[in-house]
């Protein structure tokens, strides 16, 4: 199938609005005031942002189902000639994957803020607020915090393109599991992006959304999570290609 640059970015806009309709909502779910999964817990969210990977994928399925601009310089890093069938690798695709991304991340990060708007009126604490949309760390150090988000996305993208050397029809579930995997084991120090569209995104809607009480959105380490899973993806494509070379793959 192959696929106008106008229906690719679709594809990446639905798919990742998807992804951060859901994947915000439950964290909103868990950390604003007066909702029904107030104080869920770490593993809620990490079972909802599992699932709103699940959702995505499926939604972008024309485009590959990126989602995520690490796992597009994964595939760039690995060599690939196509970012999915019919879709080739250049410039002009790339830079599509990634508008797509943004954009979608930006809407569906505006969806669940709509679908939480009273929630946010009544939660008074501007950080709780902030983590709907964005990620943060519990140490702040910069340089450890991207070391964190390198090894995550690394795991992420480096399975991500061992799938696509197994026969199993699994679709989506398998990445959907392997996102609640590195969420219930790397996340904890920064809340794992492991997506710069997915904190990017939504950090920009915290910024120019109307939210009474609405503090910083915290633009000091907005590159943390943008440039750290970039590198995990890049080394996953490069470890990735090495890994199957001896293997004749």
């Amino acid at each position: 199938m192959d696929l106008s640059y106008g229906a690719l970015f679709l594809s990446e806009v639905v798919g990742t609005g998807f992804l951060l309709l859901l994947g915000c909502g439950v964290v909103a779910n868990v950390a604003l005031a007066r909702t029904k999964g107030s104080g869920g817990g770490f593993l809620l969210v990490n079972f909802g942002w599992g699932l709103a990977v699940f959702a995505g994928v499926y939604a972008a399925f024309a485009s590959g189902a990126h989602i995520n601009p690490a796992v597009t310089v994964g595939l760039l890093a690995n060599g690939a000639d196509e970012y999915a069938p019919g879709i080739p690798v250049n410039i002009g695709t790339t830079l599509v994957y990634f508008a797509g991304q943004l954009v979608g991340a930006f809407l569906g990060a505006v969806l669940a803020w709509l679908a939480y708007r009273k929630q946010f009126d009544e939660t008074e604490d501007p950080s709780a607020q902030l983590a709907v949309f964005s990620t943060g760390p519990e140490t702040r150090t910069p340089a450890w915090n991207v070391v964190t988000e390198v090894i995550g996305t690394f795991v992420l993208v480096f399975i991500i393109l061992m799938f696509g050397q197994t026969p199993a029809e699994l679709g989506p579930l398998p990445v959907a599991l392997l996102v609640v995997g590195i969420g219930a084991s790397l996340g904890g120090p920064t809340g794992y992006a492991i997506n710069p569209a997915r904190d990017l995104g939504p950090r920009i809607a915290h910024a120019v959304l109307p939210m009474r009480g609405k503090g910083s959105s915290d633009w000091g380490y907005a590159w943390v999570p943008v440039v750290g899973p970039l590198i995990g993806g890049a080394l996953a494509g490069i470890a990735a290609n090495l890994y199957f070379m001896p293997m004749g793959v």
